[in-house]
């Protein structure tokens, strides 16, 4: 456990879906202005972590606090907590343009002024949105889906950005200008990032700690580089030898 007060704090949370134990037990922390990933193989539990702590999968054990607060078990709660989960898959509006995605990010949020701000922001972080500010999100292609679905969580202007899979299904040029702007969000803004990414070398590479998830469980958790310098993730999960 670190030595300052952790903004997320999960211990032995167990959820299942229906008698099957998607996650046993797990406990795991993520500190302010850090980035820490979650990384697994298909079916370990990462996304399901993800949601559960977005309130839209209940858990059925243990604790999860933000700020040293319980967080409460609503999604509409959580938001306004100060946490924003951008899905796997990103699941934008189809028929919305890029501008109402983005407004739909911002409900949570009354002060007009404030969220035209944010918008700019977003469309100086993602510029290519703004040259489609008006198209509708079902005809962006994969990479602008992500962007939008980057943009419209920050309108909320969250503490902690969670992000599930959010190179899946991407262009490596595309993924690279992701992870980019991922660890600008981190050191320009200090934002703190809870990651859950396959692509692990990616992931290790560019945060601050990370766990590694196993049907359900933790495993092993260390710096990213220390996982990274460890034969049996790089044979694991990197394919190296």
């Amino acid at each position: 456990m670190s030595e300052k007060q952790p903004l997320l704090d999960v211990r032995d949370l167990s959820v299942y879906y229906g008698g099957i134990c998607a996650i046993n037990k797990i406990s795991l922390h993520v500190d302010p202005g850090e980035i820490v990933a979650v990384i697994g193989a298909n079916g370990a539990g990462k996304s399901t972590l993800m949601k559960t702590i977005a309130a839209v999968k209940p858990y059925a054990s243990g604790t999860i606090e933000f700020k040293g607060s319980p967080l409460l078990k609503d999604a509409h709660k959580v938001v306004t907590s100060g946490i924003t989960l951008v899905p796997e898959g990103r699941r934008i509006f189809s028929p919305f343009s890029v501008r109402e995605n983005l407004m739909v990010g911002a409900y949570t949020r009354s002060n007009q002024k404030e969220i035209e701000k944010m918008m700019d922001e977003v469309f100086q972080l993602f510029p290519r949105l703004k040259e489609r500010i008006n198209q509708r999100g079902g005809t962006l292609s994969g990479g602008e889906q992500q962007m939008l679905a980057v943009g419209r969580a920050l309108m909320s202007q969250p503490q902690m950005l969670m992000l599930d899979e959010p190179s899946l299904g991407l262009a490596p040029i595309i993924i690279d200008t992701m992870f980019d702007t991922i660890v600008r969000l981190n050191r320009e803004l200090g934002l703190t990032i809870l990651l859950v990414e396959q692509n692990a070398s990616l992931a290790l590479e560019m945060c601050h700690r990370a766990y590694v998830l196993k049907t359900g469980q933790i495993i092993m958790e260390g710096t990213g580089k220390e996982l990274l310098d460890d034969p049996r993730v790089r044979a694991s999960y990197l394919g190296i030898k």
